[in-house]
């Protein structure tokens, strides 16, 4: 039981951290932010995306390294559910 709950958990993180990827692979190439399945993206990534964005300085550049956080943060806290503190 304690080996199906890890493996959950850890592809659970693995796929959060792949529609990441993918919203950020979405940025450098031109699509409808209309679509179905752009919006789909947003909605599921937007609340983890949103608040770090908030505390992070604002970025004049054009460089949005909320992801780059997002994606190292919960691959830390998978490490933290997986093996403990």
């Amino acid at each position: 039981m304690n080996h199906l709950l890890n493996t959950i958990i850890s592809n659970g993180f693995d796929l959060f951290q792949m529609l990441i990827l993918v919203r950020v692979f979405m940025s450098w190439v031109p699509h409808d932010p209309y679509g179905q399945l752009p919006r789909l993206l947003y909605q599921v990534t937007d609340p983890v995306l949103r608040p770090i964005r908030e505390i992070l300085p604002a970025q004049n550049t054009g460089f949005d390294l909320s992801p780059i956080v997002a994606f190292f943060a919960l691959g830390f806290v998978k490490k933290l559910l997986l093996f403990g503190v």
